[in-house]
């Protein structure tokens, strides 16, 4: 599809610039035509007074075959320098074609690849439920328990489909125009996200330890929360019973840095590159394995982050864990 795009595309910048090429050797063959001729005249003026008939006619046959052969020599070379025009000018208007589709080509992609990555994660909900449901009205001797049982499942892959849903959401409309920017205090927007997992972490005997400063940002604090929340939650969910998350902050020059340290099981580095694109999951088959969700809070915080003109660095090692640093401006 963009091959053929591009092919037009070079057709086009090639035909403007031949246009314009051709444009200019057209009026310099003139222009150079007309300067020879008047030359040519000013010097026939000039030998007239000094040749004879016959010595002056030989004179300008002579002048008359020079300014044929200087006119024929500047056309060969405008012919000549056209057709470089139009190689390498078709060389460079391709390179210049494909460079200007290229973030076109890479969008629809990313576009599609959304697509089919949401759709995926969308059927997968809904064919259990269909599967449960014709399963059970199959059955003519389902009992109460077994109909609540049903219900119950049904209403986990609602819940499934409400928080890829919402996901989606935040990733589509997220933007800084409902965000309300204030100084806000840097170790309460982290006792605020570790109050809201810290259930999580005791359930899966996990310790969360914190290292904090007195300091300030400037921002949304609902979604700063949001964001130090879901590096929080990612920390937990891979991280092995009994292990230690450390979340700590620093200053560095007029940035805040907020770290979040765990002792799971790392990320490989042919991953680390992918881990903030939507859907991608670092076992890389893109599905969801020993941790619920879908891969999308990775590329919300990325949004968050970047609504704060703030950056996520991620340092990590297999099989010791990862290092989630969140760099904040400090508050004016």
């Amino acid at each position: 599809m963009f091959r053929g795009v591009a092919l037009k595309l070079t057709l086009w910048y090639l035909a403007i610039i031949m246009a314009l090429s051709i444009g200019c050797s057209v009026a310099l063959y003139h222009v150079s035509r007309n300067d020879l001729a008047r030359n040519n005249r000013r010097q026939a003026t000039f030998f007239n007074g000094f040749l004879g008939p016959t010595d002056f006619n030989d004179y300008n046959h002579l002048r008359k075959t020079q300014l044929d052969e200087d006119l024929g020599h500047l056309r060969a070379n405008l012919i000549l320098f056209n057709f470089l025009v139009l190689v390498g000018g078709g060389a460079a208007s391709y390179v210049l074609a494909r460079r200007t589709l290229k973030p076109i080509e890479d969008s629809l992609e990313a576009q599609t690849r959304f697509t089919a990555d949401a759709s995926h994660e969308l059927r997968t909900p809904l064919t259990a439920m269909q599967t449960e449901i014709e399963v059970a009205l199959r059955d003519r001797a389902i009992t109460k328990n077994q109909a609540i049982k049903l219900l119950v499942s049904n209403l986990e892959e609602v819940a499934k489909l409400k928080a890829l849903s919402d996901g989606l959401l935040k990733l589509a409309s997220e933007n800084s125009d409902g965000m309300i920017r204030e100084s806000i205090a840097v170790n309460e927007i982290v006792a605020e996200a570790v109050t809201r997992y810290s259930k999580t972490a005791t359930a899966r005997k996990i310790t969360l330890k914190q290292g904090l400063k007195n300091l300030s940002v400037e921002g949304d604090r609902q979604s700063l929360v949001e964001l130090i929340g879901i590096l929080l939650d990612n920390a937990i969910k891979y991280s092995p019973a009994g292990s230690e998350i450390k979340i700590t902050t620093a200053k560095k020059d007029k940035q805040v840095l907020i770290s979040i340290a765990d002792q799971g099981q790392g990320i490989k580095a042919s991953d680390l590159p992918h881990i903030f694109d939507r859907f991608y999951r670092a076992d890389a088959s893109r599905n969801k394995e020993q941790a619920n969700g879908y891969g999308l809070g990775l590329a919300i915080a990325k949004k968050i982050a970047k609504l704060h003109h703030s950056t996520i660095e991620v340092k990590s090692a297999v099989g010791k864990g990862s290092v989630f640093t969140v760099t904040i401006p400090v508050s004016r």
